[in-house]
């Protein structure tokens, strides 16, 4: 089967389907086509939405392609994309550490949104990448900055952009700097917490704690006082976790989200606190714990679909609380003022009502039915 059999294959799911939305994009086309012989090349696939990247490479003739994903639902996209197309061997998941970068010779990556995400895979690549590598970073032209020029200047010597093609743009990047070595995670204490916040590049707000995780830090002291169990659903850096379980130490608290860069971050804050008690779970919201097990939930839930302010995210999160919450249990979020949360928490999960409120933020607290 050709790449271009292989691309007109590929499906979303179990992401959303719709036909204004695809699998395979024009960054995904012109990163495969910058790419030209991959036959025989040592392939790394960071951040591939949905697998175009690596499948497209293994059709291609790339063998034993290393990928990372930060987000659980490409990995299991990619898996679905890989048995539909009988592309199952050729590619690995691993994380985003040494082990990913070790003596590749090309690296295609979809540019990430954060700055810091291409600085920690910029170190990692001119590190342990083959000194010949290549590494292209494609993207649309709209997302794509001069900033990201300097990051991969930072750890290259050469740093090109291609002609745009379909609103797309690809930079590549050559000649491995000496000296570079990996940053991340990496940590800041915050003083008003007294907690060390760390952070991997892709991780949401890095190391600084945004303010509507404190409007709800600051409401927890009264959060279901007889509860045992608790959940920081879409964990990040692990703030609400950390803090929750270091004020209550019998509480059984469990940290999850689906980012990678999240799990790590968590990992890393909770054990920086000495507080490996705590269990880091990379999950798809919270779905492989069972159901009403849970007396507690906190959520910090995103509002943003790329540029777009939406409620489709925080929707679902609030549904999976539902779902873990027993019966008389307590979800706790913080949610943008702007955002018509209140109706769809009473729908979803049970009354609720205001237990904080700033002039940007309102913290809820809503009891399951």
């Amino acid at each position: 089967m050709s790449p271009e059999e292989v691309l007109a294959r590929l499906r979303r799911e179990p992401d959303v389907e719709a036909p204004d939305l695809v699998a395979v994009d024009a960054t995904d086309r012109l990163l495969l086509d910058t790419a030209e012989d991959l036959a025989g090349q040592r392939v790394v696939v960071v951040d591939d939405a949905y697998g175009a990247l690596t499948l497209g490479a293994v059709a291609a003739g790339a063998t034993d392609v290393r990928v990372h994903q930060d987000l659980l639902v490409g990995e299991q996209a990619l898996a679905a994309n890989a048995a539909r197309t009988g592309l199952v061997h050729g590619h690995r998941p691993l994380p985003l550490t040494a082990e990913l970068l070790d003596g590749a010779t090309l690296v295609l990556a979809k540019a990430p949104k954060a700055l810091d995400a291409l600085r920690e895979l910029t170190e990692l690549a001119a590190a342990a990448a083959d000194p010949g590598v290549t590494v292209l970073v494609g993207g649309r032209v709209k997302h794509m900055t001069h900033g990201m020029n300097d990051v991969l200047g930072a750890g290259f010597t050469e740093v090109s952009a291609t002609l745009a093609r379909q609103k797309s743009r690809v930079l590549v990047a050559r000649g491995p700097r000496p000296g570079v070595a990996p940053t991340f995670p990496r940590c800041r204490h915050d003083d008003a917490l007294d907690l060390d916040v760390c952070a991997h590049g892709a991780a949401f707000a890095g190391t600084r704690v945004d303010d509507g995780t404190r409007l709800l830090l600051a409401a927890l002291d009264g959060a279901a006082p007889d509860a045992r169990t608790a959940v920081d659903l879409g964990c990040g850096t692990g703030v609400l976790a950390a803090v929750l379980a270091r004020s209550r130490p019998g509480l059984a608290v469990t940290a999850t989200d689906q980012s990678a860069a999240a799990v790590a971050s968590a990992r890393a804050t909770l054990t920086r606190a000495g507080l490996d008690r705590v269990h880091v779970l990379r999950d798809d919201a919270a779905a492989t714990l069972p159901a009403g097990s849970v007396d507690l939930v906190v959520c910090n839930p995103p509002f943003h679909l790329g540029a777009a302010v939406v409620t489709a995210a925080a929707d679902r999160l609030f549904t999976a609380a539902a779902r873990l919450l027993r019966p008389g249990g307590e979800l706790w979020a913080v949610w943008n003022n702007r955002l018509p949360h209140r109706a769809a928490l009473r729908h979803l999960v049970g009354p609720t009502r205001a237990a904080a409120h700033d002039r940007r933020f309102t913290v809820t607290v809503s009891t399951r039915r």
